[in-house]
């Protein structure tokens, strides 16, 4: 199959032919129709991930057709539509014995922990606990943000943030997890804040429902307390930077609720919570780490019911052949893909 391998953190990857893959007893091969370009294949080519082992395929958020199964597996055949989890469990450690499969004690991660999804084929464990089918009429494409931002970003919001319909939601970052979190505060009724140094992110931030827009990254959250008379009820880092970090949490009210999304790696500088203001006002601080395969069917109904489109946060479709300056361009200001979310199709081009 053909697949984007890097030799080095941070040396340019390559598109080449490699061996496809074969499922382990209990996983899947599937073969890849659409798989997201996401700033976390971006920290792990650049070794942000100490897991990784090289050489090396990124990608993680992915969609495709069931290629062959292992004989342990009981719910899944050739032919079956699905998605993944970009946390893939192995369903019986006591964290998935307690339904808390996104912090699987021995989880497995396309992309990090083995080779990911960009390429033909990608095998994923353990499949009869992650697989999740894709409804009739969901495109690979939109179904293929669901396995890290969509999923992440309604997860954040709804287990986490608990935003209710009337109240303030701040999103620092408008990216995909941003974008995506902007849409689904905004149909659960949130007000929404939207922040982004780029005026084309909050464009579309603001065709998803965002109610307001600030440009940070200076005076943000002075700007939020003033727009919502008082400051967020819950407030999202979806970029993970020490400054959003900080500003998400500044610009809480009392009692607030502070959900970090985005990755902070040790790379990026000390992120530390200014407790003072965590104790004074009672604000909780809170991580979120994906969404388990069995929580998927809420915001699948969503989807399907058109309440939630996640195919309109999809603003660019590439073939593997760019995928490799399109992942570097992404830690670089000013070359980064356009506001939305890329989508990578690794058969275009190919017979």
């Amino acid at each position: 199959m053909r697949a984007v391998v890097f030799e080095e953190f941070g040396r340019m990857p390559e598109l080449r032919e490699v061996p496809d893959p074969v499922p382990s007893p209990g996983g899947v091969v599937i073969r890849v129709a659409a798989t997201g370009l996401c700033r976390s294949d971006w920290h792990g080519w650049m070794g942000h991930d100490s897991g990784i082992a090289l050489p090396h395929v990124p990608g993680h958020e992915l969609a495709g057709v069931v290629e062959a199964a292992g004989p342990r597996v009981a719910g899944w055949r050739a032919g079956d539509r699905v998605t993944v989890p970009f946390v893939c469990a192995c369903g019986r450690c006591p964290a998935c014995a307690a339904g808390e499969q996104q912090v699987c004690e021995r989880q497995t991660q396309p992309g990090f922990t083995h080779w990911g999804s960009f390429a033909g084929y990608v095998a994923v464990e353990n499949a009869d606990v992650n697989l999740v089918a894709l409804p009739e009429g969901l495109g690979f494409a939109a179904a293929a943000g669901l396995g890290c931002r969509f999923a992440t970003a309604y997860r954040a919001l709804t287990a986490h943030g608990r935003a209710a319909p009337g109240q303030w939601v701040a999103v620092h970052g408008c990216g995909g997890v941003g974008l995506s979190a902007v849409m689904i505060a905004a149909a659960a009724g949130a007000r929404v804040v939207a922040v982004d140094v780029s005026p084309a992110a909050l464009e579309l931030a603001r065709a998803f429902g965002a109610e307001a827009c600030v440009r940070g990254p200076d005076g943000v959250p002075e700007a939020i307390e003033e727009v919502t008379a008082g400051g967020a009820h819950v407030s999202l880092d979806a970029l993970g930077d020490p400054r959003t970090f900080a500003n998400s949490i500044a610009c809480l009210r009392r009692r607030g609720r502070h959900v970090q999304v985005g990755l902070l790696p040790p790379e990026a500088g000390p992120a530390a919570p200014p407790m003072d203001r965590v104790i004074a006002y009672e604000l909780s601080v809170l991580g979120s780490h994906g969404m388990p395969a069995h929580a998927y069917g809420p915001m699948l109904d969503l989807v399907a019911a058109g309440t939630l489109r996640p195919d309109r946060l999809i603003t660019a479709t590439i073939g593997l052949a760019e995928a490799p300056a399109a992942l570097a361009a992404m830690g670089t200001v000013g070359a980064a893909p356009a506001a939305g979310v890329t989508m990578i199709e690794p058969w275009s081009g190919s017979p």
